[in-house]
């Protein structure tokens, strides 16, 4: 048994009726059932894609409070996924400046705030009976998620946040003091944090290794072999990053999941290489992995992902509101802004609609495109590797004599919307998208090389 198995896996807990499973009486016991049928980790995953309406056109009932609470589903813009223009043009962003930020917190497409009005207008209008399609509505979620990034339903549990999803992964295993957890030095707060709480909870130990000494030199054969070579006999979880949000360097997963070999859990933090690679979850080998689906998907903000091979060795953190089978007991419960988790599907939709492939490359291209046209340019030390084997969309910089935070002032000043990593070693960081252009990216390349 995998560490930190519950006693019984047969054993699944199933929670106490819940406000809106009890009310409404006949009406609750048609929406639970059909909640809990929809629940089948087995159960196929829906083409979320919606169907094409006139370009623009969004149902006045979607968009407002006196939406009929009779209404099934929101009236979506349609847009041509086949230009990138008419893809642009479905988010608000303020199109006088280069929005080379834009993965931080996702800007709504058009799509997404038409799912939001829809939802919000019938939550204001009748409450509890929106909340009785809740199972229905969340399990619409996670049957998009599916069908995006691969799997079935039941292995995607619902949260708000990659932090809420990594809080959930690790706070959720069963350790000893006799057990160690093997990570690195470049990971995030919300891990490191998380990894320390665990300790606390457990007396397990975590051991941290250095995959690289130079970013830029970063290479998937030596990221590898020295995090096998922290590896011993206590180690059961180890703990990683998928792109480094401080350098850009993203870890060959695949490998290290190959070279585990299953000796040990592989959970990830993988918010900035989801949507932003193009690869099926399962296929990466690891045991789990978190995601805020507001940042490359370019969902609604205040949404996110765990993704779990088999979630046998987790258990749950918060109690559940989503339903008994494994994907759904993990999805934290509470009340939530469910106008947002809600219109979740809409977010894997558009990106589906464009294409998981020609958004990931167009992404690679213009951050290729970047690294490239200043790798030559004088005060600038390019900090993300230039192979796209192990880099992604964040592309990280390192300005002669000039603070970040400095560079992202006087970026703006320029039209060209950067951030600063947030770590005490900072960088200066753009990531080009689905939202720039490569226009824009040799204007940043010029930009950028004048601030020296």
């Amino acid at each position: 048994m995998l560490v930190g198995a519950r006693a019984d896996p047969h054993d699944v807990r199933v929670p106490a009726p819940t406000r809106r499973t009890l009310l409404g009486a006949g009406l609750a016991s048609v929406s639970v059932a059909a909640g809990l049928t929809a629940c089948d980790a087995e159960a196929p995953a829906a083409d979320p894609t919606p169907s094409p309406t006139p370009s623009g056109a969004v149902a006045t009932d979607s968009a407002s409070p006196s939406a009929s609470p009779a209404a099934t589903a929101p009236t979506i813009p349609d847009f041509d996924e086949t230009d990138w223009e008419s893809v642009r043009a479905q988010f608000p962003l303020d199109p006088a400046m280069a929005q080379f930020a834009a993965f931080v917190l996702s800007p709504h497409t058009a799509q997404v705030e038409a799912a939001i009005d829809f939802h919000r207008g019938r939550l204001a209008l009748d409450t509890e009976g929106t909340l009785l399609e809740g199972f229905d509505l969340e399990n619409a979620v996670r049957r998009a998620a599916a069908d995006h990034s691969g799997g079935t339903p039941g292995q995607y549990a619902l949260t708000d946040s990659t932090t809420m999803g990594i809080a959930t992964m690790y706070g959720g295993l069963a350790l000893s003091a006799d057990d160690e957890v093997l990570s690195t030095t470049h990971d995030f707060f919300s891990t490191e944090d998380s990894l320390r709480l665990l300790t606390q909870r457990t007396g397990a130990q975590v051991k941290r290794v250095t995959l690289y000494d130079q970013p830029w030199e970063a290479n998937v054969d030596e990221m590898v072999s020295r995090l096998v070579a922290g590896f011993t006999l206590h180690t059961k979880v180890v703990a990683v990053t998928w792109v480094h949000s401080s350098t850009g360097v993203r870890l060959p997963i695949k490998e290290i999941s190959e070279a585990i070999d299953g000796r040990a859990l592989l959970c990830v933090d993988g918010v900035h290489g989801f949507a932003a690679v193009d690869v099926d979850l399962p296929d990466l080998g690891c045991d789990f992995l978190a995601a805020g689906t507001h940042k490359w998907l370019f969902g609604p903000r205040g949404t996110g992902i765990l993704w779990g091979r088999d979630w046998d060795p987790l258990t749950e953190l918060i109690p559940s509101f989503s339903g008994p089978d494994e994907g759904a007991r993990l999805s934290p419960g509470g009340y939530h802004a469910f106008e947002h988790r809600w219109a979740l599907d809409q977010g894997f939709a558009f990106h589906h609609k464009v294409g998981r492939a020609a958004a990931v490359q167009r992404t690679v291209e213009q951050a290729s495109q970047l690294k490239e046209g200043l790798a030559g340019a004088k005060g600038i030390r390019v900090v993300t590797p230039a192979d796209p084997e192990v880099s992604a969309g964040i592309v990280c910089l390192d300005v002669e004599g000039l603070p970040p935070g400095n560079g992202v002032y006087e970026l703006r000043q320029q039209g060209i919307v950067a951030s600063a990593t947030p770590y005490q070693e900072s960088y200066l960081r753009l990531g080009p998208s689905i939202v720039t252009t490569p226009e824009q990216v040799d204007a940043a390349v010029e930009t950028v090389a004048g601030l020296v």
